[in-house]
């Protein structure tokens, strides 16, 4: 991933929004969104697939973790034979080891510069770390934007899908009107000015083919290879997430829509007990590019339980 848009509890309707681009070579094999088991084992994957190296940009659990990775731009830093940082995935969607320890043992793995979301809905936790931070920092509810640098760096195609996140939220009346301006917003080609743009070491030319949401190089080598969404919905009593992902041709068409939906996920945070994983929904796919989604009543004014567990307060 190179661009991700996060939105958590900023919606009584749409409690989890992820809105999110991902950006490769397009020589890199790489496999669409499904269910897939890790080399090694491990609770099954829904996400997309790095074929060249094993791991994914983007996955989750039925049992309710998630994570997904940007790589921090700094080419002076790079070393060709460190570890893929798309294994940090899987390894945190099977870890059963606590957060502190987790972060402790990725720091010491010799990659290269990162990113990481990752959340653990069973216990109502979602942290960001970096590998230029020592300690990950937990997130409450907000909406929160990564690219190639620290989170919520004010990078322009950063402030732009966050802002577009916001107002889209907003502005919801329905599942299919919040898809649609998401896909919006992650296809925007808009280029930064010259004084906007961020110094991340490559030449300048570069940084600005690299400042919109949407990227394609000239020579159509590099570019979005995907755009993912994942929108959790609040239906009755119940919650479901769906997950939509479009792919691109080097050219820079749609060249598939691959779309699944998850009942009773995200699950709701417990105090030592385990909720029951959902299914492996089927994941369909289509040459549309839009979903053919319900739009169910609004959900009722009442109080509403956040995904994630409210953070211990200090003992005095």
């Amino acid at each position: 991933m190179c661009l991700i848009g996060l939105a958590i509890d900023q919606s009584r309707r749409f409690p989890l929004v992820i809105a999110a681009n991902r950006d490769e070579y397009f020589a890199r094999p790489s496999a669409r969104l499904g269910w897939w088991t890790p080399e090694g084992g491990g609770p099954a994957i829904l996400g997309g697939r790095d074929l060249a190296a094993g791991g994914t940009w983007l996955g989750l659990t039925a049992a309710g973790r998630l994570a997904m990775i940007t790589n921090v731009r700094d080419p002076s830093r790079v070393d060709l034979q460190a570890p893929s940082r798309g294994l940090i995935v899987p390894r945190w969607l099977s870890a059963q080891e606590p957060t502190d320890r987790f972060w402790t043992r990725t720091l010491l793995s010799g990659h290269n510069g990162f990113n990481l979301i990752a959340a653990d809905f069973q216990r109502g936790e979602c942290f960001w770390g970096s590998s230029l931070s020592a300690s990950p920092r937990r997130l409450e509810r907000g909406v929160f934007g990564v690219s190639n640098a620290l989170l919520d760096s004010p990078w322009p195609k950063t402030n732009r899908l966050k802002a577009s996140l916001a107002r889209s939220l907003s502005a919801a009346g329905s599942l299919d009107g919040l898809v649609s301006d998401l896909w919006a917003a992650l296809a925007d080609r808009s280029l930064a000015d010259e004084d906007d743009l961020p110094s991340t070491g490559v030449p300048l030319e570069v940084e600005r083919q690299l400042s919109s949401a949407f990227i394609r190089t000239p020579d159509s080598s590099y570019g979005t290879r995907c755009s993912t969404l994942l929108i959790s919905e609040r239906v009755g009593r119940g919650v479901v997430t769906h997950v939509l992902e479009r792919s691109y041709s080097a050219a820079g068409a749609v060249s598939l829509l691959r779309q699944t939906t998850l009942k009773d996920w995200p699950p709701r945070y417990t105090d030592g007990t385990h909720a029951l994983p959902v299914a492996q929904a089927e994941v369909t796919e289509s040459p549309g590019h839009e979903p053919t989604a319900s739009a169910p009543p609004p959900v009722k004014r009442k109080r509403i339980r956040s995904l994630l567990k409210p953070a211990a307060t200090p003992r005095r």
